[in-house]
Formats: structure tokens, C-alpha cells, sequence
């Protein structure tokens, strides 16, 4: 059977969707996580829509009052008594919707947050989920380093919640009360809500064109962005490599390239939006004039319905009309900027060819009866691991990988664990095809350790209750004893609570071998379980380790002799093709490369002048 896998990877989508997405198809995706929210939604747009009439008060005061004082000046004999009346009336007027309005902003803007930080929470829930749901071969991709796979997934979230944010507490109430100033205009004075209306859609063709040219700038800085987060990721996790061969200055000089290189791009982008904001800002400002102009002409002609009053009038709802659309180009910027860091958001989001396949098939008495069947294997990078490789591991044996490094040992462990599937061939599981498992059913039933084990933030029984969350505070310690670390934590101030970074590797690498006891596993994957380990320690692990071992599959990867050594069976790798097997005796006995492995090992151990110490 060959399962033929496409050679695809996430950067190709990532790659799909750029220049796809517009802000209409970006709302599109919010939508989802907008929808729960409905009652924030209708609260905030009842809000709106109050806080927009709110905002024509003053131009309708002021038009009142200015009539009012007009006429009362204009009478045979002034009367206070109307004057102080009419300054009541307004300062009542005014004060009670200023009141109001501060209310309303409270509650508008409140409700708005709320529904900004739920949908952030959401979208980074999804995300996380998203991710915990793909295959391997997703987060070996060049272009999922873990400083740009961050980078986007940061961005990503901030934008779009920013998005939500300038939506329903910047663009909604701008707008409407954008629309409603120009209705009044037009109630008022065709002619004037005419020349309103003809700024309006210059307005907006100047932004339009901003956005299109400022596009490909915006994305090269995200992509600028990303590359710093991982240089200065590679810099903390290599930092004692750095300091030990004073490469300081290469580093610096290196973070100094990209750096100036997206400070080059932010200027040019920089230069490009003042620009085009003093443009917008000239055509607002030409429109006041205008209205001015117009109103005042029509006042001196003693054009119906016109007064002193309605040149004030109109000039205040225009600016109800260029304020928000003044405050126009920042959203539009923020929103594709958002637009920029949502094509990578939503790249992860939308990934489903990188979702991890999972069979049907469920067992609970596994037995570990692998058969891998002319397997070839090539990365997502296109580097080929595996050629045509045919191996038989049987069930409660010992079986060990053996071949120099780059051979395509710890390839077969991931195929064998699903985390990666087989371009050509197949790999089987007690007779079943490794497709048609379980994931989880089959990963249950796995333990591994490998050379470098991740340890996580948080205490040291959390760690090992990793390998089995249920199990008791006497199942922890003693698996523990089984790791030979028990005695190690117990001398520690806090004991099992010690924070488990504050370990040494070789004590993290005993947790990581406590976690697999706990677990207890049909079949255990070693990949250089004592590698980082002391002399007495690594005897003391390989003691468990053979404890564990009895009547279970056991697949080892090791350079260490008295790992392999007494294995039932080893398979010989040798750039992704198997060239020997059969037992240790009678691979030695065929020569060629394990021979060669075994005695060079013996050599750079000095094996015989090891024996002539301990026999004198």
C-alpha cells in the first residue's frame, strides 16, 4: 500500500491567501467570533445611535441661539430678562446633553472593550486549539519558526481585536453621526449639504489610494517584524553558545541588519501616510471654507430659510462631518495593518490540510507489531530522510536503530508515532495500518523519551504527572524512585514543589524518564534516553530502564553501547537505508558499518585499558 502525501506546508497557504484577503472577507472571519455577543452588540448600536444624535445638540443650539440673540438685539428696547431666560435655556440645554453624552460614552465604550477583550480571548483559544490539531510537519516548516509562528499569532490577535474595537467603538458611532449631520445639512440647505456630500467621496478616493500603495509596504514590515522576533528568540536560546565563542558583536551586527532594514521600511511608510494625511486634511479644511463661503452668500442674498444662525449651524455639522471623516485615515490604516496580520492569522486558522489524520481504529490491549514496508520519507524542507526502508520490530522485544547521525533513526520513531506520515509505503500496527488508528488511542499507549525532553513551567510533580494526570502522589514518587531522582528532589528545599527549570539537565532528563514510567506503556521509544547524563546516573536509568522493558516493545535509538548491546534485534541505518540487521552477534559477525560504529565506540571509551584497571 503507498500513501501519497502532498508536498505541502503552511507557508503555501500563507502564500494562497495573501493578496486574497480584503477587509470585507477579514469581517467575514471576525464574524464567527462577534456572534455570541449579540446583546453587546445590540446594547452598543442603541448607544450609537443615541450618542450620534447627541452629537447635533450643539449645532441645533447654536443655531436657536444665535437666531434668538440676533432678534433680541435687533428690538426697540433690550430686555435682560430675555437675555438671561435664553442663556438658562442653553446653558440647561448643553450641560444636561453633556451629561447624557458622558453617560453614554461610559457605557458605549465599556460594552465595546468588553466585546474587544471576549473576542481576543476567543481568538486566541482558537488558535491554540487550531495548532494543538496539526501534524508535525506544520511547525517544521521554515516559515513556522517558533519567533514568527508567535509573531503572526501576537499580531494576529491584537489586530483583530482592534478591529472589533475600531468597529463597533470608532467606525459605527463616526459614521453615524457622519450620516445624520449631512441629513440635517440637506433638511436645512440643499446647496450646502451638496457641497458636503461632493468632499465626502474625495475623501475616501484619497484613502483608497493610500491603502493600496501603502499594502505591500505593510506587509513587508509584518514579515520585518517576524524576523526580528526570531533573531532575538535565537539569541536568548543560544546565548551560551554566544558568550562562549564572544560572538556578541556578530549577533549585535546581525539584529543591527534587520533592524535598520524595517526602520528603513516604517520611514517609507511613515512618509507615504503624512503625505497623504496632509492631503486629506487640505480637503477637509477646503470644505469648511467652502461651506463658510456658501453660507454666507445665501445669507446676503437673503436666500429663504438662511440666517446668521444657520452659517454656525452648518459649519458645526460639517465638522460632525470631517471629524470622523478626518479620523477616517487612522482606522483605515488600523484596519489594514489588521488586514496584513489577519491573512497570517487566518492563514493558521484556515490550514486544515495540516490537521493531524486520525483513524477510526481503537484497541485497548496493544501489543506493538510494527512492520514498516518500502517507506520513503521526505521533509517539508525537501531534505529525503528514508529510502525504501523495510524493517519487522516484534512485539515484548528489544529492538535497536543503530547508524551515525543524519541515518534516519529518530525519522522512523516520529513515523512510527504518527507524527509524521510516509510519502511512499506503509507502516503497520499489530496488523492494522498506522493510518487507520487512533491518534490518541495509539499515543496512549506509547512512551517516549528522547535526547532533550521539554520540561515545563511548573512544579516537578506536575511534570511527572504529565505522563498520567490522574495518578496518585505515591504513584509520582515512585516513579521517581524508578528515574533514581527521587533522593535528588528530596534534598530540595520545596521537594516535589521545586519549580522544574530550576533543574540541571540531567536531572530534567530523570523527570522526563519518571513522566514515561508513570505513564507505564505497551511500547517505549528511547532516543538517546542517557545521553545527558552522568556515568552512575546512566547506569542507574539503564537499571529502570531494563526493569521497564520486560514484556513490553521497546524500540531504542543509541550510541551507547551497553544500550544496544542487548537488544534482540538491530537494524542498521545508513543515510535512510537499512544495510544490516539480524542480532548484535550476528550483525558484528557481517562487518561493515556496525562493526565499524561498535569498535570505534570501544576505542573512544579506551575499553581495554578500562579492563586492564578494573582486573588489576
Amino acid at each position: 500500500m503507498q500513501t501519497n502525501q502532498p508536498k505541502t506546508n503552511h507557508a503555501n497557504s500563507s502564500k494562497n491567501l495573501q493578496g486574497k484577503m480584503d477587509i470585507m472577507s477579514m469581517l467575514r472571519n471576525i464574524l464567527p467570533y462577534i456572534r455570541p455577543y449579540k446583546w453587546l452588540i445590540s446594547t452598543t448600536l442603541v448607544l450609537t445611535l443615541i450618542s450620534s444624535l447627541l452629537a447635533q445638540v450643539n449645532a441645533i443650539v447654536l443655531d436657536k441661539a444665535v437666531d434668538s440673540i440676533n432678534d433680541l438685539l435687533h428690538q426697540p428696547s433690550f430686555a435682560w430678562s430675555q437675555a438671561v431666560r435664553i442663556l438658562i435655556v442653553i446653558s440647561s440645554i448643553l450641560l444636561g446633553k453633556e451629561l447624557i453624552s458622558a453617560v453614554v460614552t461610559f457605557f458605549q465604550r465599556y460594552f465595546g472593550e468588553r466585546m474587544r477583550i471576549l473576542v481576543s480571548r476567543d481568538l486566541s483559544l482558537d488558535v491554540v486549539k487550531r495548532m494543538l490539531s496539526f501534524r508535525m510537519a506544520f511547525f517544521s516548516s521554515e516559515e513556522n519558526e517558533t519567533g514568527k509562528l508567535q509573531s503572526r499569532i501576537d499580531r494576529g490577535v491584537m489586530s483583530l481585536s482592534n478591529t472589533v474595537n475600531n468597529l463597533f467603538i470608532e467606525i459605527l458611532p463616526l459614521f453615524t453621526t457622519a450620516i445624520m449631520a449631512l441629513v440635517l445639512m440637506f433638511k436645512a440647505n440643499v446647496y450646502v449639504g451638496l457641497v458636503a456630500l461632493f468632499i465626502v467621496p474625495i475623501y475616501f478616493y484619497v484613502t483608497f489610494i493610500q491603502a493600496k500603495r501603502m499594502k505591500n509596504g505593510r506587509r513587508s514590515i509584518f514579515s520585518s517584524h517576524q524576523k526580528v522576533s526570531q533573531c532575538i528568540l535565537n539569541i536568548i536560546e543560544s546565548i551560551s553558545v554566544i558568550k562562549s565563542f564572544n560572538r556578541e558583536k556578530i549577533e549585535s551586527e546581525r539584529q543591527a541588519i534587520i533592524q535598520n532594514a524595517m526602520t528603513e521600511q516604517q520611514l517609507s511608510i511613515r512618509r507615504q501616510g503624512y503625505f497623504f494625511g496632509g492631503l486629506k486634511s487640505f480637503l477637509e479644511k477646503i470644505g469648511t471654507v467652502l461651506i463658510i463661503i456658501l453660507t454666507a452668500y445665501l445669507v446676503l442674498i437673503d436666500y429663504p430659510g438662511m440666517t446668521i444662525g444657520k452659517i454656525m449651524y452648518h459649519v458645526m455639522l460639517f465638522a460632525n462631518v470631517s471629524a470622523p471623516i478626518s479620523q477616517l485615515h487612522r482606522i483605515y490604516d488600523d484596519l489594514n495593518d489588521a488586514l496584513i496580520y489577519a491573512e497570517g492569522f487566518f492563514g493558521i486558522l484556515h490550514a486544515d490540510h495540516e490537521i493531524e489524520a486520525s483513524g477510526k481504529h481503537v484497541s485497548s490491549d496493544v501489543k506493538g507489531n510494527f512492520v514498516l514496508e518500502h517507506v520513503d520519507f521526505t521533509y517539508s524542507n525537501g531534505t529525503q530522510a528514508l529510502y525504501d526502508v523495510s524493517l519487522s520490530i516484534p512485539a515484548g522485544k528489544i529492538t535497536a536503530l543503530v547508524g551515525l547521525s543524519g541515518a534516519g533513526k529518530s525519522t522512523v520513531i516520529n513515523l512510527l508515532d504518527k507524527f509524521y506520515v510516509p510519502q511512499v509505503g506503509s507502516i503497520t500496527l499489530d496488523g492494522v495500518n498506522l493510518n487507520d488508528w487512533d491518534t490518541q488511542n495509539l499515543r496512549e499507549n506509547v512512551g517516549l523519551v528522547l535526547q532533550k525532553n521539554h520540561i515545563f513551567s511548573g512544579t516537578i510533580e506536575e511534570n511527572i504527572l504529565y505522563g498520567n494526570p490522574k495518578a496518585s502522589h505515591e504513584d509520582v514518587v515512585f516513579a521517581s524512585k524508578q528515574a533514581y531522582i527521587y533522593d535528588q528532589i528530596m534534598q530540595l528545599p520545596e521537594g516535589f514543589q521545586t519549580q522544574a527549570l530550576q533543574l540541571s539537565g540531567g536531572q530534567q532528563q530523570r523527570i522526563a524518564i519518571a513522566r514515561m514510567f508513570l505513564k507505564n506503556p505497551p511500547i517505549i521509544f528511547l532516543d538517546e534516553p542517557t545521553a545527558s547524563l552522568d556515568a552512575i546516573a546512566t547506569e542507574q536509568i539503564k537499571a529502570a530502564i531494563d526493569a521497564i522493558k520486560t514484556g513490553r516493545t521497546v524500540i531504542i535509538i543509541s550510541h551507547n553501547i551497553g544500550q544496544i548491546i542487548d537488544a534482540d534485534t538491530i537494524y542498521v541505518l545508513q543515510e535512510g537505508r537499512v544495510v544490516q540487521s539480524g542480532t548484535p552477534q550476528e550483525v558484528y559477525a557481517q562487518g561493515g558499518a556496525y562493526k565499524s560504529i561498535l569498535d570505534a565506540s570501544a576505542r573512544s571509551m579506551n575499553v581495554d585499558k578500562i579492563a586492564e584497571i578494573i582486573g588489576q
